[in-house]
């Protein structure tokens, strides 16, 4: 009895290391659309940061928009508490969006605590949206550093490799969609369209109801008429038939 009483203690351990070490493996900053990041379109994402600390508060949290894929438009969502700072840098080549040339693009976005913060055991979304999403890649890699009110600044830019193992410290990845022909991303032309088309379908089932309707309603009319007007041959015969009898 021992014996096995000291192997389902020794069990329980291993399976508590294990999900210990399993939810401190995936509390790191990550991103994530909001709906769909489509290729040449345009997407709102959430950057997701966790505090891994139990002693410790993040303060700051800064994002690096990767400079190999330079983004016309980068603009944070305000986040109570936060204060987002968005740093810009001149492109060596400039870029064209809807017929105009961009000399300069966003290559940073920072979130500093202004009465909040990220405590222990929990965590904060930062809101961006971004946009035009390139064309030509299956991802952006956006490096993030993470800071702590004991001043500790953890590093987030180790870039995955396809094949190898999670490294200690990844980057966040932001995986884009093949391109939507209406280059907005989320399939907004698609649900506009499924839509109309609904609308349309009701808007013909109502006229053919109301036809209908109407044609339903001409046909008791007449009838009622054809009613009255052959009770009112029939009391004509009758009144005719008694004055010739007198």
């Amino acid at each position: 009895m021992n014996k096995i009483s000291r192997l389902a203690v020794a069990s329980g351990v291993a399976a508590s290391s294990v999900l210990l070490l399993s939810g401190t493996a995936f509390a790191h900053v990550s991103v994530q659309p909001q709906g769909e990041a489509a290729k040449g379109g345009y997407a709102t994402v959430n950057f997701k940061v966790p505090n891994e600390r139990d002693n410790a508060s993040t303060v700051k949290v800064e994002v690096t928009v990767p400079a190999e894929h330079p983004l016309s438009s980068v603009m944070p969502q305000p986040v109570p508490g936060w204060k987002a700072e968005v740093t810009k840098t001149k492109l060596a080549k400039p870029l064209t969006v809807h017929g105009k040339q961009i000399t300069e693009a966003v290559s940073k976005v920072t979130w500093i605590a202004a009465g909040g913060k990220i405590e222990p055991g929990q965590f904060q979304q930062f809101p961006v949206s971004l946009g035009r999403l390139p064309e030509d890649a299956d991802q952006l890699v956006f490096k993030a550093l993470q800071t702590y009110d004991n001043k500790e600044v953890v590093r987030w830019i180790e870039e995955p490799k396809e094949g190898a193992a999670e490294p200690e410290h990844p980057a966040p990845v932001l995986a884009l969609s093949a391109a939507t022909g209406d280059h907005h991303g989320g399939g907004a032309a698609s649900d506009d369209k499924n839509a109309a088309a609904q609308d349309k379908k009701h808007h013909a089932a109502d006229e053919k109801t109301t036809a209908a309707s109407a044609s339903d309603t001409t046909a008791r009319v007449l009838a009622v008429v054809g009613i009255l007007v052959g009770a009112a041959g029939v009391a004509f015969g009758v009144l005719a038939g008694r004055r010739r009898a007198a």
